[in-house]
């Protein structure tokens, strides 16, 4: 059996240029590629970014249409924000419009109730 500790004091010696050569050779050698742990990692990672999706802790409330009580809607979208009427007026007249942003979950559901209440179609983001 080789000695394993002469063996990592060997390759510790070579070169960048001369270790990506003996990866080469132990690939085909051995009929292996040493890029395939890299793919599982790279999975790997992209499964914890869709758990970090599903965690999320901030939501914008978007405007899809303000429906056929358009007042209604403004008087909603002036309750839940600080915005005067002009200003209500236009975001509600804006399809795709942030109404609020970066709120929580729950302030982010009660301003959808409200607002679909009114007549509009919400999206939460």
């Amino acid at each position: 059996m080789a000695d394993l500790e002469k063996l990592v004091e060997e390759l510790s010696g070579l070169t960048v240029m001369e270790a990506a050569e003996l990866v080469k050779m132990l690939e085909e050698k051995w009929g292996v590629s040493a890029a395939a742990p890299v793919a599982v990692a790279a999975v790997a990672g992209g499964g914890a970014a869709e758990e970090e999706k599903e965690e999320k802790t901030e939501f914008d409330v978007i405007l899809k249409e303000t429906g056929p009580k358009k007042i209604e809607v403004i008087k909603a979208i002036r309750k839940l924000t600080s915005l005067g009427l002009k200003e209500a007026k236009t975001v509600a007249e804006t399809p795709g419009s942030k109404i609020l942003e970066a709120v929580s979950k729950e302030a982010a559901e009660e301003a959808k109730k409200e607002l679909e209440a009114a007549g509009a179609v919400i999206e939460l983001k």
